[in-house]
């Protein structure tokens, strides 16, 4: 429940110091600056906090910006958030409160989906839904787009379904929990929804089945190496549900012309 803050005075890569900078939170996932305020998503709400450059430490309980859906249940809580290239927006994710809406879809209400949020009034829609988990989010420099990364379904096998990282269409439909990958029916799902599986957008690329990506980053230049200088890194915390398990890494999806071009590259 805190955010801790690491300081690295020299640039030698390692933190000389490591302080609490902001406590007394509720399972923070999500965090971004804009201007004078540092934005952290809770698992039930986002949070505003004013900063100032250089400030070690805040203090007091912040402003509730918007309330997220949590409950009792609150099945994937990690709820992450982006601002937008001008920083009147918040982009904020928000898993869904189960595998396949084994609990109704009345307990989905507002999930599976990543939000739009205005900023400064709290005011907010879905941006884009049927996404099981998206966690990570990021801007591709070359087109602007918004790209995220998806937990998707468990208990099909070793091999179904694949994590993957897409780009994010405003009002996309991306199936869950009625089909995967597109438009691959999930009959455990009833009753059906043929008319949403027909609209079902099939994601950009697929990562691997339960390798769970959780964190996306865009690279923005050759800083690691010339190889690792365009494309995605994301951070794969791996999953229970694949014999033999897989994920446990960072990879790097080298783009081109603004879409990924290639096998991912273990980093």
């Amino acid at each position: 429940n805190r955010i801790t803050l690491l300081r690295d005075a020299d640039g030698d890569g390692v933190a000389e110091t490591r302080s609490t900078f902001l406590e007394h939170l509720n399972s923070p996932f999500g965090m971004a600056l804009v201007g004078d305020a540092l934005y952290v998503a809770n698992s039930d709400a986002v949070l505003r906090f004013d900063y100032h450059t250089g400030q070690t430490a805040l203090t007091g309980p912040g402003t509730k910006l918007v309330d997220l859906p949590a409950g009792p249940i609150n099945h994937h809580w990690t709820k992450n958030l982006i601002a937008s290239v001008d920083g009147r927006k918040l982009y904020v994710t928000v898993g869904s409160n189960s595998n396949v809406a084994e609990n109704g879809m009345a307990a989905e209400q507002g999930r599976a989906a990543i939000w739009e949020v205005d900023r400064l009034t709290g005011a907010h829609r879905v941006f884009a839904s049927g996404l099981r988990n998206p966690n990570g989010l990021g801007w591709q420099p070359d087109t602007g787009a918004l790209w995220t990364v998806v937990n998707e379904r468990d208990e099909l096998g070793n091999d179904l379904v694949p994590d993957y990282l897409t780009s994010v269409q405003d009002g996309g439909f991306y199936g869950w929990p009625y089909s995967y990958y597109g438009q691959h029916v999930d009959s455990r799902v009833q009753p059906p929804r043929p008319d949403l599986v027909a609209k079902a957008i099939a994601p950009d690329y697929a990562l691997g089945s339960h390798v769970a990506p959780l964190g996306l980053a865009f690279a923005t230049g050759p800083a690691l190496s010339p190889l690792l200088g365009h494309g995605a890194f994301v951070g794969e915390h791996g999953s229970w549900n694949r014999k033999p398990r897989s994920g446990y890494k960072v990879v790097f999806v080298p783009f081109a012309n603004g879409q990924p071009d290639g096998l991912p590259v273990d980093v």
